[in-house]
């Protein structure tokens, strides 16, 4: 009974901590669709392999929101056509490269000033690392099939051709055409596509909490503290800590204050790096945007970037 009691706090706190940052993702994601033609500021954004995705990094600073809240956003980037680098770029550097984030980990750790410079560094490189992967695949191979048929619609017809676009039988209408895009789409119909967008979200969101608070409950933590001071135990440990308490990016670093005295300088990082990017938690909304085999190379490129700058970290002892 206790382990049931301690599960569902768990779970409540999770959801709790996420569930803002979703609904803040939704509503920007909204907002852009409502106040903004589609296309206007789509056709703007650089497609360019490397600045791209830095263009992206650099949109968290006006989008304060934790990983959570950025699916939504990411996803209605790719749904309309977004470059695939700026929509990478944005989904796994603004957990960290945000207002928010940025002022919590100062508030935590003042007298560390290292790591108030190498965690927005390291989740920029690690964002760039990602996007330049992915991109490398054909979209029907790292798009999930829903989103993936949605950009495909939203491609003016000089991009891709109607048989690509997937409009069905020869001579039906568009439902959407191209002139739409430039038109501004009404508050109601913003209302009903992002009510349903928030409630698929919040099904993958619950399941996702539950799973993480079931591992935190029935895996301790004492044992991977226990090897704090190994130069690579310690970040793996770290790591795999980071994918089962997911907690928001927002809190993390007041989390990982507890017990900062107890590891490596590099599995601190460590821990403040991959969160945002690969959790329990993450896994279930992360099916709304990419394919099995895409998440799966997120989850292993990821761990490795982050394994290797917390090798570096430790071996200049920062």
């Amino acid at each position: 009974m206790n382990r049931l009691a301690t599960t569902w706090a768990l779970f409540q706190g999770l959801l709790l901590e996420a569930l803002p940052f979703l609904l803040l993702g939704i509503a920007i994601a909204g907002l852009a669709r409502w106040l903004v033609p589609q296309r206007l500021w789509i056709d703007r954004l650089p497609r360019h392999p490397i600045l791209a995705p830095i263009i992206g990094a650099m949109m968290g600073f006006a989008l304060p929101a934790c990983e959570c809240g950025n699916v939504p956003v990411a996803r209605r980037l790719l749904a309309n056509g977004a470059p695939l680098g700026t929509a990478f770029g944005f989904l796994f550097a603004a957990p960290v490269l945000n207002p928010i984030v940025l002022a919590s980990t100062w508030a935590a750790f003042p007298n560390q000033p290292w790591l108030l410079i190498c965690r927005p560094l390291g989740a920029f490189l690690i964002a760039i690392m990602l996007s330049a992967l992915l991109v490398q695949l054909p979209e029907a191979q790292v798009l999930e099939s829903a989103l993936l048929a949605e950009r495909r619609m939203n491609q003016p017809l000089s991009n891709l051709s109607l048989l690509k676009r997937g409009t069905g039988v020869i001579g039906e209408p568009l439902p959407e055409t191209t002139t739409a895009k430039t038109e501004r789409l009404g508050f109601k119909q913003v209302l009903d596509q992002s009510s349903r967008e928030f409630l698929d979200l919040l099904a993958l969101l619950l399941l996702g909490c539950l799973i993480a608070a079931l591992v935190q409950t029935w895996l301790p933590r004492s044992w991977l503290l226990q090897v704090g001071n190994a130069p690579t135990l310690s970040i793996l440990a770290l790591m795999l800590l980071a994918i089962v308490v997911s907690v928001c990016s927002s809190v993390d670093a007041f989390l990982a204050l507890g017990f900062a005295a107890q590891v490596t300088p590099g599995a601190l990082l460590a821990f403040l790096l991959l969160g945002p990017v690969v959790d329990l938690k993450l896994a279930g909304l992360f099916t709304v945007l990419f394919r099995p085999k895409a998440i799966a190379m997120t989850a292993i490129a990821a761990s490795f970037g982050v394994l290797l700058i917390g090798q570096w970290v430790n071996l200049l002892q920062l």
